[in-house]
């Protein structure tokens, strides 16, 4: 709990403890480019010390890197007519789906910011759904977003079913058809107040049993490990903590 609080605050104990022991090194390389001949082409300014960035690796390749690139590609593979996304991040999977396509993104929260290919609607999914949005698109994307539903975290009313109520809303948005590509972290069931709910493979599974077919799955293992299958029993087979689970179910025609 202490953790998430410092957290939170921006206080974060080891990369604090990293930065100090940069600080050194930081004088040590300052006074030798100081002291190095120069021509004054290049006028010193603010300092702004970067204390840390010499024991990190070129780039932080986590979770959200990896299922946002797989189901980016799905989507491009498939090339629906229109796609909607609920939720996603704009500054990752949304960032990669507008590179190639127009996108619609749907959001409890503002998004002041115009963005090159995307559309932007502010929407509360846990409220009544709008007509125009029923059976609206042939393709809908939620990713790390449905385990939040009801929780409060982003303002949203809290409700212990919230997210089997969101589920069934984007559901309702999808035409007969259409895809669902839905993915939520997965491990032993519970949820972690107020960030997210961790959610049972085989429960993840089985809110596709009736009138959809999951026609893609993958799972991110604990160790950002992707395992990418045509194969439901694939996502069942997890036995980790918390990995992710991925799915690109399709809803059933009458």
């Amino acid at each position: 709990m202490l953790r998430s609080i410092f957290r939170n605050a921006g206080i974060h104990p080891r990369r604090l403890a990293a930065a100090i022991c940069g600080w050194r090194r930081y004088m040590k390389e300052r006074s030798e480019y100081r002291n190095a001949p120069n021509d004054g082409s290049w006028p010193w300014s603010n300092e702004l010390p970067m204390l840390t960035e010499w024991q990190e690796t070129s780039g932080s390749l986590g979770t959200y890197f990896f299922q946002d690139q797989l189901v980016a590609r799905w989507i491009y593979e498939s090339s629906p007519l229109r796609h909607v996304d609920v939720g996603s991040r704009l500054d990752g999977f949304i960032g990669n789906l507008s590179v190639f396509r127009e996108v619609e993104v749907i959001d409890i929260r503002p998004q002041p910011t115009d963005v090159p290919n995307v559309r932007f609607h502010q929407l509360d999914l846990m409220a009544e759904l709008p007509e125009p949005w029923i059976s609206c698109t042939d393709s809908l994307s939620c990713l790390h977003t449905i385990e939040h539903f009801g929780l409060g975290r982003y303002g949203d009313p809290i409700d212990p079913d919230g997210h089997l109520k969101g589920l069934n809303q984007l559901k309702r948005m999808i035409k007969q058809g259409g895809m669902l590509y839905l993915s939520t972290p997965i491990g032993p069931q519970r949820v972690e107040f107020n960030a997210h709910r961790v959610t049972a493979p085989s429960t993840l599974a089985g809110w596709f049993d009736d009138a959809w077919v999951i026609e893609r799955c993958a799972v991110i293992d604990d160790g950002n490990h992707i395992t990418e299958s045509s194969d439901v029993a694939e996502l069942k087979y997890f036995k980790g903590n918390m990995g992710v689970g991925i799915v690109a179910a399709r809803k059933k025609r009458d």
